[in-house]
């Protein structure tokens, strides 16, 4: 195992990477609500394990969606226990953001040199927010359908292009198998790419940047 280490140190510095790592300073007014947003991002995991866990069974179509729900529910093995793990870490995964977002603003973590850093939160909490709305849609239950059909109809409001933009989130006209695979695209593929590279960019920034001051 050494001879197998020492190849890749030779060549990677993993040790330079270690010590970089575990040397460095943190202030001394850090406390358990600086740790908000690395259990948000602890929330995150769990969300990717779990609802990769999740894709081998469920089926992202309008008569078997629900179905395949069920199915993870009561035949899977332990499928009653990674949806309910996802399903609670994600409502954990919201309130640690709304938490960490409240502590960072007080904290004045949004101000200079720390702007950007900011923005990327912004993002990532928005990001958060339309996890939970395609998640909420794909057992494609009663509360899902409706759901859906609300959240996509909000932008029908908006002068000029409202209409086109309800289309462009159902996919035609009405709510429907289009709607049901975009929101799953969004929810498996779109979103967790986006949120895992602004996630980099945040946490490259505070490692750069440092921690804000205390409250």
């Amino acid at each position: 195992m050494s001879k197998v280490y020492d190849w890749f140190e030779e060549r990677l510095e993993i040790q330079a990477i270690v010590d970089d790592i575990t040397s460095k300073y943190v202030p001394p007014h850090v406390n358990i609500f600086y740790c908000l947003g690395g259990i948000t991002l602890t929330c995150f995991l769990v969300q990717v394990a779990t609802g990769f866990a999740m894709t081998f069974y469920y089926r992202p179509t309008v008569t078997e969606a629900f179905a395949s729900v069920q199915y993870i529910m009561t035949e899977a093995n332990l499928g009653w226990l990674i949806r309910s793990v996802h399903r609670w870490s994600a409502s954990m995964m919201v309130l640690m953001m709304i938490l960490h977002v409240f502590r960072v603003y007080l904290t004045g973590g949004f101000k200079k040199p720390r702007e950007l850093t900011w923005i990327t939160g912004v993002v990532l909490a928005v990001l958060t927010v339309s996890f939970g709305v395609t998640g909420y849609s794909l057992p494609w239950d009663q509360i899902g359908y409706w759901a859906v059909k609300i959240v996509t109809g909000v932008p029908e409001a908006i002068p000029v292009i409202g209409s086109s933009l309800v289309e462009l989130l159902r996919g035609s006209s009405s709510v429907g198998q289009s709607t049901l695979t975009r929101f799953y695209s969004l929810h498996t593929f779109v979103l967790p790419l986006l949120t895992a590279v602004f996630m980099l960019m945040h946490f490259l920034m505070i490692r750069k940047q440092g921690i804000s001051g205390p409250l």
